[in-house]
């Protein structure tokens, strides 16, 4: 550790996740999280290279769970590395959900940022305010240390009008901001910036679909760096088929689904965000690999999630190369795309119209012995990508901190 360590902050409702990264020599040292927080069985988790342990911190709040995970990080540091946690730390990344319009960019928070953040609160209620306890509890705890903000809609903010833009009464859009915004902006721009790295190519000339698979899942074409259409929409709900959420449905569903069980609007939408996709396909999971494995013993509806997941992934895959011209290279990434071979087995099998042909010995080893790759020599290109959206909140913060953008 020399200076150059970040201190990365994801705040939830009732958990917070947390990694510290020296960007000096791209290492995360630690990671964990506290979660049920507030409650009396709330516990702090962390793991370093070869450690990890966990402790119960009862009924804390959210800054009473910063205060224990400084606690902690504060005795790693000092035995692992000496000195102080407070000593080393150049600076805090928030990720924050939404930022509506008014963020383009990852951004040092002042009071001005902090008011715009929770201006934009509506849009993402579930969240942001949330986000903004995490950034006020972190500066509360270290007031003048640099503070960053980083957005997961931001990437998405260079969409042209006709692809963020709903065909709806335009007031709505002028008065309410209703439009397509996106997320998982931090991990298409981590997952777009590596494939060019590997590729030995500048990401300002490629073409490139990046399909962030994991239990939110949302797609996105990425022409020469930037965001030109996306699968989420106003809300995580729109788009893919999800671990719990349902993805696009036809909007009258809601009306429909109302009058006939008798549940109010609220309930409706609590049903396509909680208890859909995958797990209300399967009636048993939400998870992935409880589904394969469920699959392969014969059960119907478990195969029946993995085939409907996997053809409307393709269909919006496809849809994607619209906007781009080309396709360069097809990247998979999150917990299933980087992990289920199936998953991308079957997805790139519904896609060999536009030239995919998958390389089985390669795919089966999630392209690690072949720099990503996953298809034949000769076929239209599709890669594994680990993400590491914390590496991302890091690498900003710290770009922030050396301008002198960034201020305590």
């Amino acid at each position: 550790m020399n200076g150059s360590t970040i201190l990365v902050i994801n705040c939830g409702s009732s958990s917070i996740k947390f990694a510290l990264i020296d960007t000096g020599a791209d290492t995360q040292l630690v990671s964990g999280w506290a979660e049920r927080l507030g409650q009396p069985e709330a516990q702090l988790g962390w793991k370093t290279e070869d450690a990890r342990g966990s402790q119960p911190i009862a009924r804390a709040d959210h800054r009473g769970a910063m205060e224990a995970i400084i606690d902690r990080l504060e005795e790693i540091v000092g035995s692992r590395y000496g000195g102080t946690l407070t000593a080393q730390l150049a600076g805090i990344g928030h990720r924050v959900v939404h930022g509506g319009e008014s963020f383009t960019r990852s951004t040092a928070i002042t009071s001005a940022v902090l008011a715009e953040i929770e201006r934009v609160s509506h849009l993402a209620p579930l969240h942001n305010p949330a986000n903004v306890l995490g950034i006020k509890t972190a500066q509360a705890l270290f007031p003048h240390l640099a503070q960053v903000a980083v957005f997961d809609t931001a990437f998405h903010q260079t969409l042209p009008e006709h692809a963020y833009l709903y065909a709806l009464p335009y007031e709505l859009y002028e008065q309410h901001g209703v439009r397509r915004y996106g997320f998982h902006g931090t991990s298409h721009r981590y997952v777009t910036r590596r494939a060019a790295q590997m590729l030995d190519r500048p990401d300002a000339d490629l073409a490139l679909i990046s399909a962030h698979l994991g239990n939110g899942c949302s797609a996105a074409a990425v022409l020469n760096g930037r965001s030109v259409d996306t699968t989420m929409g106003l809300t995580p709900l729109e788009g893919l088929v999800m671990g719990t959420r349902s993805g696009d449905v036809d909007p009258s569903l809601h009306e429909f689904l109302s009058n006939q069980l008798g549940i109010g609007l609220a309930d409706v939408t609590n049903l396509l965000n909680k208890k859909s996709g995958l797990l209300g396909l399967s009636g048993l999971n939400n998870d992935m690999r409880a589904l394969e494995a469920a699959s392969a013993a014969g059960d119907h509806r478990a195969q029946l999630a993995i085939d409907v997941f996997c053809y409307r992934l393709a269909k919006y895959l496809a849809a994607l190369a619209v906007p781009l011209g080309r396709i360069d290279a097809m990247i998979f990434t999150g917990g299933i795309g980087e992990n289920s071979a199936l998953v991308r087995a079957k997805t790139l099998d519904h896609l060999a119209i536009l030239g995919f042909r998958v390389d089985a010995e390669r795919n089966a080893g999630h392209g690690r012995q072949s720099n990503g790759a996953i298809t034949q020599d000769g076929s239209t290109l599709a890669l594994v990508v680990p993400t590491n959206e914390e590496a991302m909140i890091a690498a900003d913060t710290i770009e922030l901190v050396r301008q002198g953008i960034a201020e305590g």
